[in-house]
């Protein structure tokens, strides 16, 4: 069937669904869409958008959700250059997981949607969500991610590792997303349940070191957003991260160059974060811990020069001590040592999320600019120059979509910024 057709055919439904859900005539219906009763829907499948929100009002749906309606799911499947493989379940799996080591994220959610639908047990079910799910954590389509885990976790039954990496993928989609109650709440459950009953397999294992690590990096967001609690948040991100690098540090010892590299990174990660929350409890002297992360992004350039340039979660690690130095430097350096570092910290930062295409890295810095700047403007008394070229504007709106949660920080930086640069 053409598109055209389908989406015709997708309104068509829907519009039944919403007569018998509002009890409507046609003509009431008609009504209610402002249109003709003879021409429900446009005769092209395409609607526009007064369109999509009268229907959504109708139906007291969402208007995203009504458009994923009329355009079916294939639709939201990013563009992908690479041919997508034949086969039975097991293959289409094993080349997930390569298009995965090879950073084809738009190529494994491909694939994932074609596991889907050879699928034929819960367990396939939940893998296929999972490694859809991995794809678009790749491409930072966070609110994807979170749908396919969600997706997933609804299957069974299946086995607990499989159900405890999900689980714990979820937690960290809500960190990533911003709803730390949420991926605190969840992180904690499944550290609580893992104490009850010591991990046996390797999985289990890393899903208790991922578990600490969002509920130590979810804290950690909370000194920011509730100072009144900054000591008791400060204190359990300490703890979860100092249990979250030891338990990642153990792995890697164990899985040797591999995968114990990546692993070894997020532990230089927690380290990272461990700083952070060191000055919130005055351990560390805000000076001397900035002064410390910013020593210990020197890594980097020595890798390079012994021509072994970091990659993958090492060099991400080093991004997020970025991400930390500027949340020490916002809250307590001032004058010029506040600028010096920040400037430090974020074009360094900056360099690496183009480097890895990472873009919880770049909402991070995006918003932590914009607080730096609001600063200054309290401070002159006037708003102060801040010019972004069309590339940047291009990253920002990129950022708006992937993270609902910046879309009013990137109005605001949008609409008083002055843009740079060709016409």
């Amino acid at each position: 069937m053409k598109q055209d057709d389908v989406r015709k055919a997708n309104q068509q439904q829907l519009l039944g669904l919403a007569s018998v859900y509002k009890g409507l005539t046609r003509k009431q219906l008609a009504d209610a869409l402002g249109r003709d009763q003879t021409r429900l829907y446009p005769p092209s499948g395409n609607p526009k958008l007064d369109y999509l929100m009268r229907l959504a009002e109708v139906l007291d749906w969402p208007v995203g959700d009504v458009a994923e309606a009329i355009w079916d799911r294939r639709a939201g499947r990013p563009h992908c250059d690479d041919p997508i493989p034949e086969g039975d379940f097991d293959t289409l799996n094993a080349a997930a997981r390569e298009a995965h080591k090879a950073g084809k994220f738009a190529l494994m959610v491909a694939i994932a949607q074609k596991m889907a639908n050879h699928a034929v047990t819960p367990e396939q079910r939940a893998l296929a969500a999972h490694r859809e799910a991995g794809g678009w954590d790749g491409l930072g389509r966070y609110t994807r991610q979170l749908d396919a885990v969600r997706r997933g976790l609804q299957e069974a039954p299946i086995n607990p590792d499989l159900r405890l990496i999900l689980r714990v993928n979820l937690a960290n989609s809500y960190y990533t997303l911003w709803h730390l109650l949420e991926a605190r709440a969840m992180a904690r459950d499944i550290i609580d349940e893992l104490a009850a009953e010591p991990p046996a397999t390797t999985n289990a294992r890393a899903a208790d070191a991922f578990a600490h690590y969002v509920l130590g990096n979810a804290c950690r967001r909370l000194i920011a957003l509730e100072p009144e609690r900054a000591d008791r948040h400060a204190a359990s991100a300490r703890d979860a991260l100092q249990a979250a690098a030891r338990l990642y540090t153990a792995l890697a010892d164990e899985a040797g160059p591999g995968e114990g590299a990546a692993w070894r990174g997020i532990a230089n990660t927690c380290r990272g974060g461990i700083i952070e929350t060191e000055v919130e409890l005055k351990l560390r002297e805000p000076l001397a811990a900035v002064a410390e992360l910013s020593a210990g992004l020197g890594a980097i350039s020595d890798a390079e020069e012994k021509g072994q340039p970091l990659a993958g979660d090492r060099l991400e690690s080093y991004g997020w001590w970025c991400i930390f130095g500027c949340n020490i430097a916002l809250r307590h350096l001032h004058g010029r040592e506040l600028q010096r570092h920040m400037a430090v910290f974020t074009n360094k930062g900056y360099e690496i999320a183009e480097r890895l295409d990472n873009w919880a890295m770049r909402e991070r810095l995006f918003s932590l600019e914009f607080l730096q700047r609001q600063r200054l403007n309290e401070l002159a008394g006037f708003p102060v120059d801040w010019t972004i070229d069309h590339e940047e504007v291009r990253v920002i709106v990129g950022t708006m979509g992937r993270f609902p949660m910046f879309r009013s920080t990137g109005w605001k930086i949008l609409q008083t910024a002055t843009v740079v640069g060709d016409n």
